[in-house]
């Protein structure tokens, strides 16, 4: 197959995943209102992921505290993803497993909101930080692929897109993501 080929099954392959993701837009709906109503309230989100996921809990986090498509006052949210020294003390001292949950425990509040990316839903580290949020009296969300993972069944609110491709599926939890900020900019107006 040619590199032309290859663009264009790619991106057959991104309109077919993205078809199928449209029978979320309900639950991308109740999100965003959560994710709104965090906010409103004065809570943070707070967004960990890792690999390109942790790279979207980052991009993410900006959009929320700079702006995304209009200017308007700042919104709290957190990348946990971005402290090389919390990250490196907690996976050195406290193992891996613990960079986000230590974290949740020392910022998180009840009303506040964390955000988990994992396209597999098994990865050991936001397992442990979303039982931390739970702990601690936060609502937890988690853009999932592959099914959803155990992650899946311990989360308030679980986006699933239905694929195993890691690169459709960090597609489309960034388009789901932007979308939920268009909607978060429109409800707090």
């Amino acid at each position: 197959m040619n590199a032309a080929d290859r663009i264009t099954a790619g991106l057959e392959d991104l309109a077919r995943t993205a078809e199928a993701t449209t029978a979320l837009a309900p639950a991308v709906a109740v999100l965003a209102r959560r994710y709104a109503e965090t906010l409103a309230r004065g809570g943070t989100l707070f967004f960990a992921g890792n690999g390109g996921s942790a790279a979207d809990a980052q991009h993410l986090a900006t959009e929320y505290v700079v702006r995304f498509r209009e200017g308007r006052r700042p919104f709290a949210a957190i990348a946990l993803t971005t402290d090389t020294s919390i990250l490196t003390a907690a996976g050195n001292d406290l193992g891996f497993e613990q960079v986000f949950a230590r974290q949740v425990e020392a910022l998180g509040r009840p009303g506040d909101l964390l955000v988990l990316h994992s396209t597999s839903g098994a990865s050991p580290n936001l397992l442990a930080a979303a039982r931390a949020a739970r702990i601690r009296g936060l609502r937890v969300a988690a853009f999932l692929g592959r099914g959803g993972g155990p992650l899946r069944a311990i989360v308030d609110d679980a986006i699933v897109i239905p694929s195993d491709d890691v690169s459709r599926i960090q597609e489309l939890h960034l388009t789901l993501e932007h979308l939920i900020v268009e909607a978060v900019e429109e409800l707090n107006r």
